[in-house]
């Protein structure tokens, strides 16, 4: 039930780098219709490179590795498009329904389908006042069970970070920092937190991926830690300020579960004149480009 374009099929079965994309950005995480413009725009960064892009998403309960425009198009403009967890994906495809695939379904789906690189970026991770919650992204199990080499910003910076460094290393999951030793926080260049390893080039990233094959050990992901431009980055202060706010007002309002992330980065969006979502998109652009560079030199390894 796994449909893969023929591109993609081409691309994979002749070891070229093919570079997997969620889809929730598209549906989800930005306004119409820049939505669907960065969607192509990020699928045209990836050909510049080089690769081969594989936006993710499920249509009519069939799991697609591989959007043409018209699919992307459906994706950025149909309503009732649903948001997808790697948990959902039985229940969508059972039932016919479209979705929009998280971190965690698209690293499923790509690894399904023999697609080592994904870009996104941030990842999901342990929410803050966990002890209170236990609100757990399903990103942080899922890629402690597949190989996947994941390039992104880091986690989300409205979460816990040192936690979810820590249940990383619970999980046995990978993460490197790309080109620093400081592990960057989604709009910022600086967590504020270190990582134990740095890797520099796309040659080492790829290093690090046959090794996990070489080593046969549990299939796990890689995590590359790459950091916003801090040129292009959020503001520290202005984070910091409105993110404390963003955090008062969702306990005022009594957000909770699934509401929290999508209320807190709203939150940013509008209190920052929208300089959240540009170091949003700066990361994503980076994650992206760096991504199929990784796949490139992995193709030649």
């Amino acid at each position: 039930m796994l449909v893969v374009s023929e591109e993609v099929r081409e691309a994979l079965a002749a070891r070229r780098p093919v570079v997997a994309l969620e889809s929730t950005i598209i549906a989800h995480g930005l306004p119409r219709p820049r939505n669907l413009q960065v969607a192509l725009e990020l699928e045209d960064a990836v050909r510049e490179e080089g690769a081969v892009p594989a936006t993710i998403a499920v249509l009519d309960g069939r799991p697609q590795v591989g959007l043409d425009k018209r699919q992307l198009e459906r994706v950025a403009n149909e309503d009732g498009i649903r948001k997808l967890g790697h948990r959902d994906l039985p229940l969508a495809v059972a039932t016919g329904a479209s979705g929009a695939t998280t971190v965690s379904a698209t690293a499923r789906l790509a690894a399904l389908a023999g697609v080592r690189v994904f870009a996104t970026g941030g990842l999901g991770g342990v929410h803050r006042q966990w002890t209170e919650t236990q609100d757990e992204s399903a990103d942080l199990g899922l890629l402690a069970r597949t190989r996947i080499t994941v390039v992104c910003a880091g986690v989300k910076s409205i979460l816990d970070v040192p936690a979810t460094l820590e249940r990383l290393e619970t999980l046995g999951v990978a993460v490197a920092g790309y080109g620093t030793d400081r592990f960057p926080g989604f709009y910022l260049s600086d967590s504020g937190h270190p990582v134990d390893w740095t890797l520099r080039t796309p040659e080492e990233v790829a290093e690090v991926m046959r090794a996990q094959n070489a080593l046969r050990g549990p299939e796990s992901a890689l995590i590359v830690a790459n950091p916003v431009p801090r040129a292009e980055q959020l503001e520290p202060e202005l984070h910091a300020r409105v993110l404390a706010d963003a955090l008062h007002a969702c306990e005022e309002e009594g957000v909770t579960g699934q509401a929290v992330t999508p209320f807190l980065l709203d939150h940013l969006v509008r209190h920052t004149d929208g300089a959240s979502l540009r170091a949003n998109l700066a990361a994503v652009r980076g994650n992206v480009r760096l991504a199929a560079r990784v796949a490139a030199a992995w193709a030649r390894m």
